[in-house]
């Protein structure tokens, strides 16, 4: 009953020891003068996350193209096989907070002749059940599983960002593809109306009314026209192969398309939360805050490392030199050392210091990153506004040019203005008709921009 005792109380004392964890406990870090609002510009306030990738974009293709991604882009597997890999290097650390209990059965014979003349054999049987336990004394093992759980929820939190990244470069690049399609099909009107052109301009030459000169400036425009044919076949044949890639696909074959390149049917505005709110939600803001966690546990590591550690060993089994006897020769050993250290030229010390170095710049790197995401969101706003304006202005100078092109036509066919009126339109037409085409996906992107700047995309 002694033994049980002393044991028991033994352990109490280690308990008790085992609750203390020196070294400095994290803090979140505190901005200074961080504005309490954003820029917001008459939109309203609330979170964007709720709102899922599925219901701000409506086009079929497109929220097929996003759940192909998501699934089996390659940089998503990559980030889900990490996260695998962090979890059990977590689960490590986990264990090692506990004691280790092994098993050892072993059997040998030892052959010995001292002198040549004393021939002897040594047989030996044996059966332990080992238990290894270093004594979390300082907070040591406990500081390291902070370290482990720091890095496992920067793996989570990369892969949401990564997911919100993949998903605005899906809707990017397929806008950016459906405007290429609008221009191709604007160049391919183009040119069949310069067909018609030159149609005409070589009948009233034939005919007599007009110079060649009209009728080779038509060809001229014919040919200036279906230059940028072969050029819009291969942007849209390599943003279809980007997409392909996105999607985790070989590329071949064709991009399905959705419904019509119309900006108007996307929201007029998205909800923006307080700062303070985005920086907790965001994934990039919550790793970078987990990197800040994980140095701020080096530094607790780092700290204890200059403090003695406590290894108990214990062993119980039998042990005999024959095998009738074993289980009537039992064995136990119980063993504690206490190791630290005496001097070693202050390197425990500097390594103190130097984690302590490396949380002071992961704190600038957070600071930093803050301050990026204050003009990241300020700058998607207002690029969203102001490309609404420009939308609007587009149209507004599309149909002027679409009604000084029918007026100079009537007037060319009735002989009152020359052919070099009629071209001056039809260039000014096809200007503002491209124009307009990339006034939408201007539109478009800069919606993509402020929706992946809030955080939002990971709610499907």
């Amino acid at each position: 009953m002694s033994k049980i005792k002393y044991i028991i109380t033994t352990l109490i004392c280690i308990t008790a020891i085992f609750s203390c964890k020196i070294g400095q406990k994290y803090e979140p870090v505190e901005m200074v003068d961080m504005p309490d609002t954003f820029d917001t510009r008459g939109m309203g306030e609330g979170s964007t996350a709720d709102i899922g990738w599925s219901t701000l974009y409506s086009d079929t293709i497109l929220l097929e193209l996003i759940s192909k991604t998501l699934e089996h882009n390659q940089d998503v597997l990559i980030a889900t096989a990490r996260i695998n890999e962090m979890a059990a290097n977590n689960r490590i650390s986990f264990a090692n907070l506990f004691p280790h209990l092994g098993g050892e059965v072993a059997g040998q014979k030892e052959y010995l002749n001292y002198g040549g003349d004393s021939r002897k054999y040594s047989p030996e049987l044996r059966a332990n059940l080992n238990v290894s336990w270093e004594v979390d004394i300082w907070g040591k093992l406990r500081w390291a599983n902070d370290a482990a759980i720091a890095a496992y929820m920067q793996s989570v939190d990369a892969r949401q960002a990564l997911q919100l990244t993949l998903i605005s470069q899906v809707a990017q690049n397929y806008f950016e593809l459906k405007a290429l399609d609008r221009e191709f099909e604007i160049v391919k009107q183009t040119v069949e109306a310069r067909r018609e052109g030159v149609r005409f301009a070589k009948l009233r030459y034939e005919g007599g009314l007009t110079s060649e000169i009209p009728y080779r400036q038509s060809l001229v425009e014919l040919a200036r026209t279906e230059t940028l044919i072969p050029r819009l076949e291969n942007e849209l044949k390599l943003k279809e192969n980007d997409l392909f890639v996105l999607a985790g696909e070989f590329p071949s074959g064709t991009i399905k398309r959705g419904e019509g390149f119309d900006p108007k049917k996307l929201p007029l505005g998205l909800p923006i939360d307080l700062p303070s709110s985005l920086l907790k939600r965001r994934p990039d803001m919550l790793q970078a805050e987990q990197k800040l966690i994980q140095a701020n546990a080096n530094v607790g590591i780092a700290y204890t490392d200059m403090f003695p550690s406590l290894n108990l060993i214990g062993r119980l089994g039998g042990e005999n030199t024959e095998l009738a006897n074993f289980l009537s020769s039992p064995t136990w050993f119980v063993s504690g050392i206490l190791t630290g250290p005496i001097f070693n030229m202050g390197k425990n010390k500097a390594k103190h210091n130097a984690a302590k170095a490396a949380y002071e710049q992961e704190v600038y790197s957070y600071e930093k990153a803050v301050l990026g995401v204050f003009k990241e969101v300020n700058n998607a706003i207002i690029t969203f506004q102001k490309m609404r304006e420009v939308r609007q202005t587009n149209e507004a100078l599309y149909t002027s040019a679409r009604s000084y092109h029918e007026l100079a036509k009537l007037q060319y066919i009735n002989g009152l203005v020359s052919y070099l009126d009629v071209l001056d339109a039809e260039r000014q037409l096809f200007d503002a008709e491209i124009a307009l085409n990339k006034a939408n996906l201007e539109d478009l992107t800069s919606l993509v921009t402020l929706y992946k700047a809030l955080g939002g995309g990971i709610i499907k």
